[in-house]
């Protein structure tokens, strides 16, 4: 009877092999990238034969752990992206969606450009049969938070395949663990653990490291198993359990739980509108509070809140400066500055500038000679 809730120090092969049936719902990997890094027990740069005959074990050994209708997810960097796609479709999976994670503060390089991303390949074991919440992962689309489009869905859009909203876990974050050199962010894994899995599901990391994903699964409301190889970051990840509440235990009507706060902020984090426009718009607050409450009932809560409170929540972090900084695109940036001043609605001071509405109109028709014609 696997026993569940914990985290082993063991192989994650020596330990999958031991398993007799499939028992995984969401399966989440980060292994060493083969780049040189500096772990405490394990040497990260093998010969490529090694790293990819590595590779493809423990990729089948999680394919056989996970159940008929389970998800799987894979982060990697450049040198073996393709690698692990090939050897998904080899192990029988289905990839649904290869997500870029972009962040800020890459590997600085002199001879090419910067490294800034991670590929997060989302595979399924049945391409038919999956769990994916979507109300759960919404945000606001450009019609809602740059046009004021009244043809846009309030409910919002799913996000893009490429995540700019979540920065890594720099050394100065009060996240950063200080035991492990490499620490995943909570909400990008809170994205994948609300979408592709159910309260009550079993959430596995065959690498565990600083323990994110384990958090990420105890916090809202799925049950948990991870493995890692070193000791040292075992002891770690089971002090950082000790310390997590599943946030549907900490739903007390009239009261903000600090989980409850946590997980407003990352809404707002991964919203990209600044609270000047949400008090400006009762319809963009209208769709926050919804995307805040939904992803309070995927992690089991019954606790839901009005959008006057989320407001009031808001404007308090607001002037004690909790709430992160919004990321916004460069090309939003440069609309004040290229668009003139009266193709703008006035707003509070810093506000990104929302266009007015104007008819659309279809482009002059321009006769082109053919390149044929030109030479």
């Amino acid at each position: 009877m696997l026993k569940l809730d914990e985290v082993v120090n063991s192989d994650c092969l020596t330990w999958l092999a031991k398993q007799e049936e499939p028992f995984a719902d969401l399966i989440f990997a980060d292994p060493p990238f083969n780049i040189g890094y500096q772990y405490d027990v394990y040497e990260d740069r093998r010969a490529y034969d090694d790293y990819y005959a590595w590779t493809e074990q423990w990729i089948t050994a999680c394919r056989r752990a996970l159940k008929p209708t389970g998800a799987f997810w894979i982060a990697i960097g450049d040198d073996y992206a393709a690698e692990v796609r090939l050897l998904g479709r080899k192990a029988g999976l289905h990839l649904r969606n290869w997500v870029i994670w972009h962040y800020t503060f890459g590997q600085q390089t002199k001879l090419k450009f910067a490294r800034s991303h991670t590929h997060l390949f989302y595979f399924v074991a049945d391409a038919r049969s999956f769990t994916f919440n979507d109300e759960a992962v919404r945000t606001f689309s450009d019609r809602q938070r740059r046009y004021n489009d009244r043809r846009a869905n309030p409910a919002g859009k799913l996000p893009d395949d490429t995540w700019a909203e979540f920065p890594r876990v720099c050394g100065t974050f009060a996240e950063r663990e200080g035991w492990h050199p490499c620490q995943m962010p909570e909400t990008v894994l809170a994205r994948i653990v609300l979408a592709t899995s159910r309260v009550g599901d079993v959430v596995f990391d065959p690498f565990a490291g600083s323990g994110t994903t384990l958090v990420a699964a105890k916090k809202y409301h799925r049950h948990y198993m991870g493995t890692e190889l070193s000791p040292e970051y075992v002891d770690g990840i089971r002090r950082r359990l000790a310390e997590v509440q599943p946030i549907a235990d900490l739903a007390t009507p009239g009261d903000w739980s600090p989980a409850h706060v946590e997980l407003l902020q990352a809404t707002y984090c991964s919203a990209g509108v600044r609270t000047s426009q949400l008090g400006e718009s009762p319809e963009l607050l209208e769709s926050f509070t919804q995307h805040f409450n939904a992803k309070l009932t995927a992690a089991g809560c019954q606790r839901m809140y009005a959008a006057a409170e989320v407001w009031g929540r808001l404007e308090s972090m607001r002037r004690r400066n909790e709430l992160a900084m919004i990321r916004v695109h460069a090309f939003e940036d440069r609309l004040a500055s290229v668009r003139p001043a009266e193709a703008y609605s006035s707003g509070a001071a810093g506000a990104v500038p929302i266009p007015r509405r104007r008819k659309t109109r279809r482009p002059a028709e321009v006769d082109l000679p053919l390149l044929a014609d030109s030479v």
